[in-house]
């Protein structure tokens, strides 16, 4: 069992080895998505289900939300409607929602981006925050990828939810991160950052200013924490130009890891988190630290993913492999593009270099003989060998017709 502050997360690696009879996702053909579809309501030019039309943006392109959760002009609960009794509390929450295209392609993820174009998006992540910061205490910056969590749009995007209140898990991170602050006068991310550098056990990817580490508490199997190396930033908007552009380079290197792993665009739910702004931005957070949570379902391969059912929902959270058996893992794929050999015969794969094996299993079709295929073993080194001559090239699984 594993501690951090007020949570705990029990590690069980030998549960990897339970055979697994429950549900398969079905990988998302992300191959089959056309470019410009005017069908989807997140393209340049698509009207949308309100009838306002996209203009032809050209890189990101910020609307409010249609269906919003959070809306600023709603009526607030009267005082006849409050309930005397302490177990029944109501309170008004005013905000806003908004929804942040990342490119005009539909076709494209984050890995796939330019640098220049991911520096675009972490700009306007930027403005939005000084935007929506002025008037609401808390802007949730985050993004929702794959329909294995719940994405409704494969097209490139984020989502910027402000509220008039802080959220209930950034308000948690706030108390644990001043109560450490007061006992050690140092910011706890901070401090935890050092250490892991020193240690250099769960270091996924870093640079000269960013670090990306499958944390000590992670909770999901690939779980990652993205964070300042060794400077302290309360929030996106004290970024200099030259962190910006580091911190661009570093999402494209961690999320290409995340595509290797199981040659596939890989699923995750993650989100900002730094000091609150809105009418509290003039308060003392130095005991806040910038920083992002990665938080992918998938756990064996493309199609078995962590289910957070049963124990973890009425007890405590538990994972299937050690935080520093996920960097392992991560360690095993390159920061280059995808490894799928598109050779003269069509490859498909069956199994990344998973706990310690150092090979990669391809099935190789013959034309002559679709129906039969041969195995090859292809040594992991050769392979990546093979993929620095291509460094251009991000390949994705393609179905054998």
């Amino acid at each position: 069992m594993r501690s951090h502050i007020r949570l705990r997360v029990l590690v069980a690696p030998h549960r990897m080895k339970r055979p697994w009879q429950g549900q398969i996702e079905d990988p998302f053909d992300f191959a089959s998505i056309s470019r410009h579809d005017t069908s989807n309501s997140l393209t340049p030019g698509a009207i949308r289900s309100t009838g306002e039309k996209n203009p032809d943006y050209s890189s990101t392109f910020v609307f409010r939300n249609d269906f919003p959760s959070l809306q600023d002009n709603l009526p607030q609960p009267e005082e006849s409607q409050h309930e005397a009794h302490s177990l029944f509390k109501l309170q008004g929450v005013r905000g806003e929602c908004r929804v942040m295209c990342f490119h005009p392609h539909s076709d494209t993820t984050l890995p796939l981006m330019e640098v220049l174009d991911i520096l675009k998006v972490i700009q306007e992540w930027i403005r939005q925050l000084h935007i929506l910061g002025a008037t609401y205490e808390w802007v949730q910056i985050f993004e929702n990828k794959g329909q294995t969590m719940g994405c409704s749009n494969p097209h490139p995007h984020c989502q910027i939810w402000a509220s008039s209140y802080i959220p209930t898990i950034p308000s948690r991170k706030d108390k644990t991160q001043r109560e450490y602050f007061t006992k050690h006068q140092k910011p706890l991310l901070l401090e935890y950052a050092r250490m892991e550098v020193a240690k250099n056990e769960r270091i996924v990817v870093e640079n000269d200013t960013w670090l990306a580490v499958v944390p000590w508490w992670a909770v999901w199997p690939y779980e990652t924490l993205l964070l300042p190396k060794s400077k302290h930033i309360l929030r996106l908007s004290d970024l200099t130009e030259d962190e910006q552009n580091d911190l661009a380079v570093i999402m494209k290197l961690l999320l290409t890891k995340y595509d290797n792993l199981f040659q596939t665009s890989f699923p995750y739910s993650m989100g900002w988190h730094g000091a609150p702004t809105g009418r509290t931005v003039d308060k003392d957070f130095r005991h806040w630290q910038l920083h992002a949570v990665y938080c992918p379902p998938l756990l064996r391969s493309a199609s078995v993913k962590k289910f957070m059912v049963g124990y973890e929902m009425l007890a405590e959270s538990q994972r299937d492999l050690t935080p520093e058996k996920g960097c392992f893992i991560h360690s095993l794929v390159d920061t280059i593009q995808h490894p799928l050999l598109l050779l003269p015969e069509r490859f498909l794969p069956l199994q990344l270099p998973f706990f310690g094996c150092s090979s990669l299993h391809l099935v190789s079709y013959s034309s002559s003989s679709p129906t039969h295929p041969r195995l090859l073993l292809v040594l992991w080194h050769q392979a990546a060998a093979q993929l620095r001559q291509q460094p251009n090239t991000h390949y994705y699984r393609r179905s054998l017709n």
